[in-house]
């Protein structure tokens, strides 16, 4: 018997809101990351493409705001290798420094919007907005593996039985999350959104 596989989310207006901020410049990147926030979504700051990089290895991002200018790590050798790992985050590129031979190349790789600074604030703002509902166009849920020893009992929905392989595999792990969001093969973004839907309803 093979596991079965349940969807964790569904696309709504209060996804696609994760934006991964690459700029080296500490003041603008700080002035950034609060305005982008003000906006609505949840950003996480990097100062060059190697920090990204390491961020991208324990969390997912929808969207990343990117300067090509950067230290080690050129933004477009990074935006390459984001295409390769993260295919589905869309890309907006805000940078003092572009040629045509570097538009072309971010076309290539379905840049979603090609930005100059200095950018007002209002048209960064339309940028996301519209880079959130292209990530939302390609929304694919992540699937948590049911295996089939977690035999469902008489009358127990889909939703009860993936609360109770989620809280099951949590307890074996003794509460560690990073380690129960590996083993249920999902992010541990999808974890704790349903951990908190869980304490929301008043189940733990």
């Amino acid at each position: 018997m093979t596991a079965s596989t349940i969807p964790t989310e569904r696309p709504s207006q209060a996804v696609a809101r994760n934006v991964l901020l690459v700029d080296d410049e500490t003041r603008l990147r700080e002035m950034l990351t609060s305005a982008v926030g003000e906006m609505g979504f949840i950003v996480t700051p990097a100062r060059s493409a190697e920090a990204a990089l390491r961020l991208m290895e324990t969390q997912k991002f929808d969207i990343v705001i990117l300067d090509l200018n950067l230290p080690g790590m050129t933004g477009m050798e990074f935006f390459e290798h984001l295409r390769q790992h993260m295919p589905e985050a869309q890309v907006i590129i805000l940078t003092g420094f572009g040629t045509l031979d570097i538009a072309r190349r971010a076309i290539r790789l379905d840049v979603s919007d090609f930005l100059t600074k200095p950018c007002a604030l209002g048209e960064l703002e339309v940028a996301l907005e519209r880079a959130r509902q292209k990530r939302l166009s390609h929304w694919e849920p992540e699937k948590i593996n049911v295996p089939p020893q977690t035999v469902p009992q008489p009358g127990m929905t889909i939703d009860e039985l993936e609360r109770k392989h989620i809280l099951a595999t949590l307890e074996r792990n003794h509460g560690n999350r990073s380690a129960t969001a590996q083993e249920l093969g999902i992010s541990l973004r999808t974890l704790y959104y349903r951990l908190g839907a869980y304490q929301r309803q008043g189940i733990i």
